[in-house]
C-alpha cells in the first residue's frame, strides 16, 4: 500500500485560508471578514473588519448604523492598506489582495489608488458592479473556487494538537561556547 502524497495547497488556497483565519479576529458580528495583502508570494499585511485602534468595538457597544450599514468599523480591505501605511518601506504597488468577500465601492477605490493589481475574493458583497469597476481600473479579479479536498485537509490541520516529533537523526544538541 502506498502512503498518500501530502496535499500542498495552491497559493490562492493558502492565502484564502489565511484570510479565513484573519476573519476570526473581526468584532463586528454583522459580517466577519478578513483580507490578506500579498506581494511576491509574501504576506505584507492582514486586516479584518473592526473599529479603529483604541475605539470601542461593535461587540462591546453595539453597531453605529447609517441606514443599514455599520460605520463603526473599518473594512478588512481598508485595514490591510492602513496596516501597510504604518510600516516603513512597504509598498502596495503590484500586490494581490485575498478577501472573503468582494470589496464595497469605497474599498475598491482604495485598492485602485494603492496600486493593487489583483483581487481574489470568495463571494460577492452587496454590489456585483464593483467587479467591473475594478476590471476597468486594470485590476485582475478572480473569484476563488473552493477546493473541497483542500478544505477537508485544512479542517484536519486544526482538529488535532500539534504533534511532537523527533528528527530522524535523533536529538539535536547545541554546543554552547563560553
Amino acid at each position: 500500500m502506498t502512503t498518500p502524497k501530502f496535499s500542498r495547497p495552491s497559493w490562492d488556497e493558502y492565502f484564502m485560508a489565511m484570510a479565513r483565519i484573519t476573519a476570526t479576529r473581526s468584532n463586528c458580528d454583522r459580517l466577519h471578514t478578513g483580507a490578506v495583502l500579498v506581494k511576491d508570494k509574501r504576506i505584507i499585511a492582514t486586516g479584518y473588519n473592526g473599529a479603529p485602534p483604541g475605539l470601542p468595538n461593535c461587540d462591546e457597544v453595539g453597531h453605529l448604523l447609517e441606514g443599514t450599514h455599520c460605520v463603526r468599523t473599518v473594512h478588512a480591505e481598508h485595514n490591510t492598506l492602513l496596516q501597510v501605511a504604518r510600516l516603513q518601506g512597504a509598498s502596495t504597488e503590484g500586490t494581490t489582495i485575498y478577501s472573503l468577500y468582494s470589496p464595497c465601492i469605497h474599498c475598491a477605490k482604495y485598492l485602485v489608488a494603492a496600486g493593487v493589481k489583483r483581487l481574489v475574493y470568495g463571494q460577492i458583497y452587496r454590489n456585483p458592479e464593483v467587479i467591473e469597476y475594478l476590471r476597468a481600473a486594470n485590476i485582475d479579479v478572480d473569484q476563488y473556487k473552493e477546493n473541497k479536498s483542500w478544505l477537508e485537509k485544512l479542517r484536519d490541520v486544526f482538529k488535532d494538537e500539534v504533534a511532537e516529533v523527533k528528527a530522524k537523526e535523533g536529538d539535536v544538541q547545541m554546543e554552547v561556547k563560553r
